[in-house]
């Protein structure tokens, strides 16, 4: 069986029990919503992130470079 709780995080009580609850990993799972200002937004992996840096380091020096 399982429950949902919604913690104001806003206040010191909230982010107290937030932490608490933290402290147990095999019986709770916290889950964080993402803020307004960064949903629907396009979101890269690590992999992404460095081809596009390798890419423009060998556009930029003209050598293919790899990291």
């Amino acid at each position: 069986m399982e429950a949902i709780a919604r913690i104001n995080l806003d206040t010191p009580t909230g982010r107290r029990i937030a932490r608490e609850l933290e402290r147990h990993p095999k019986t709770v799972k916290v889950e964080y919503p993402l803020p307004p200002e960064i949903t629907g937004q396009k979101w890269y992996t690590e992999e992404e992130v460095w081809g596009r840096i390798e890419k423009k380091l060998s556009d930029h020096y003209g050598m293919e470079i790899k990291i």
